[in-house]
């Protein structure tokens, strides 16, 4: 892993390409270029073998400098850091702040190939990589770039607990407009939260709350911090969403019940109920069932747990906040 300084002054983190990576992406790409080359060279020598010695040496020496350079400018340049190998391996080129690459660099990078690949056979490239602390070969560092890799494991962090201060709020919050985006933006920063300096915590902290503020109903009480916010929000998201998926696991496990007798709640109540049935002569009149009306239970409200402290992380232990509210883990 290694550390990138946007434009904007925060830090990244990407996962840098490994070696082996790099050498496998550059074999595919060394294959491509050679069948390639061999295959325009049989192309050419067939259609001009009547032609002048000089221009066919001119012919076979442009051909060999668009594919050996212009291959890897013009894939990385259109797909944005992207060959062929880098595709097949899940490698990109980005610039050192992290922003696409250019084709000014993707030229540098190109140029550099020729020496360090099909000149030196690869030597200073594998020697810069050791050296340099994010594995930049010499056309990385001429042109700024860095290579990373999009294939890292995917890690989950811990599930967001409720902030007890904020539990009869946050039952009471409009989510149906929140987008996907905006909620995926904060689970990313609360889980990051420790690794951010106090400065970005504040910052990033208030933006994503301003953001989501416009999508979520009614504003949280007075003096809530951000990271107890976004916290609040996520948390009650998720219990929304595992509450709707177990009615529906339960519905598609009982398709043929009634919701009303499912519910407990009793006939129907324009259902014409049959009266009381006569005593016959198998049935005496002592053992015909009378009627029972029907009887909905009172309401009886769930006791409210009082609000108690939040449990401190594990890794760490910052202090709460002067509301009570402990940092997310």
């Amino acid at each position: 892993m290694s550390d990138v300084v946007t434009g904007e002054a925060v830090v990244v983190e990407v996962r840098t390409a490994q070696i082996p990576s790099r050498a496998a992406a550059l074999l595919i790409d060394m294959a491509v270029q050679l069948v390639t080359l061999f295959g325009a060279s049989f192309v050419v020598g067939a259609l001009v073998f009547t032609a002048d010695e000089a221009l066919v040496t001119m012919i076979y020496i442009a051909l060999t400098v668009l594919v050996l350079v212009g291959y890897p400018v013009i894939f990385e340049t259109l797909s944005r850091g992207r060959s062929l190998g880098k595709l097949a391996l899940g490698l990109r080129v980005v610039s050192d702040d992290g922003s696409p690459e250019r084709f000014r660099q993707a030229l540098f990078r190109g140029l550099a190939g020729v020496l360090e690949f099909w000149t030196l056979s690869g030597a200073p490239a594998l020697i810069s990589s050791l050296i340099s602390e994010k594995g930049k070969r010499l056309g990385d560092i001429f042109a700024g770039t860095i290579v990373i890799s999009e294939r890292g494991p995917r890690q989950y962090g811990p599930l967001l607990e409720m902030p007890p201060q904020l539990a009869a709020w946050a039952a009471t919050l409009e989510l149906s407009r929140l987008p996907e985006g905006v909620a995926a933006t904060a689970r990313q920063y609360l889980l990051r939260w420790h690794d951010l300096s106090p400065v970005v915590q504040h910052e990033m902290g208030a933006r994503i709350t301003a953001e989501m503020s416009a999508f979520v109903s009614p504003p949280p009480p007075p003096g809530v911090p951000p990271f107890a916010y976004l916290t609040a929000v996520l948390a009650e998201r998720r219990r929304r969403d595992q509450i709707r998926l177990a009615r529906q696991a339960d519905a598609r496990r009982h398709p043929a019940q009634q919701p009303s007798q499912a519910q407990g709640q009793g006939p129907h109540p324009y259902q014409p109920q049959p009266g009381p049935q006569a005593p016959g002569p198998h049935r005496p009149h002592w053992q015909t069932p009378a009627p029972q009306p029907y009887q909905q239970a009172p309401h009886q409200p769930q006791p409210q747990r009082a609000p108690g402290p939040m449990a401190p992380p594990a890794h760490r232990s910052p202090g709460p906040t002067p509301g009570g509210f402990v940092p997310p883990a």
